[in-house]
């Protein structure tokens, strides 16, 4: 080998060097979940009330509220790296659930319900500690709903239905307050 081809592969052994260690570097500053806690460490979610009688026509279901805690709880610890804290968080989420309410969505040819809709509502209030302008902290209202065949009872299909409302007000709730697109 002549010592041309001695420099030449020296230098694309450089080059691929270089560009392994540049795209390595770069994978430490992405987060696959898109969440950005800034400077926080830590984050708590207090105690969700459940206040939805207080809006006309809701109703009240028992258990709610510790349910949509801890999911939220859940969805924060899954997709970021915060711990879970019961006081003095650098992220506060906070709130009530203000809605729960059934309501006929079709009709059939009889003029009954062919379906029905649950419709869940949250009123969230997101404080960022770390940032003392406040430029992050949010108050907003988040929302979902399940339709289900009139013919079932809630009952029957609760579970399920609280497991995709549940999932979407999460996940509405971290992009709001985490990711910073």
């Amino acid at each position: 080998m002549n010592i041309k081809h001695i420099i030449l592969a020296r230098l694309r052994k450089l080059v691929l060097l270089f560009i392994c260690s540049l795209t390595l570097a770069s994978c430490g500053v992405y987060n696959f979940t898109g969440g950005n806690p800034g400077l926080a460490k830590n984050f708590q979610v207090n105690y969700f009330q459940n206040f939805a009688t207080q809006s006309p026509g809701s109703i009240f279901e028992p258990g709610m509220d510790r349910d949509f805690t801890l999911a939220l709880q859940d969805r924060i610890l899954n997709q970021s790296s915060l711990g879970l804290v019961g006081s003095s968080g650098d992220l506060i989420y906070e709130g009530e659930i203000v809605e729960y309410r059934i309501s006929p969505m079709s009709a059939t040819a009889q003029q009954t319900a062919a379906q029905n809709r649950l419709s869940v509502a949250v009123q969230v209030r997101f404080t960022n500690n770390t940032i003392e302008d406040g430029s992050s902290d949010f108050e907003q209202r988040f929302s979902f709903f399940y339709d289900y065949d009139a013919n079932s009872q809630l009952s029957a299909v609760k579970s399920e239905a609280h497991e995709i409302i549940f999932e979407r007000i999460t996940q509405d709730i971290f992009n709001a307050s985490l990711a910073d697109w």
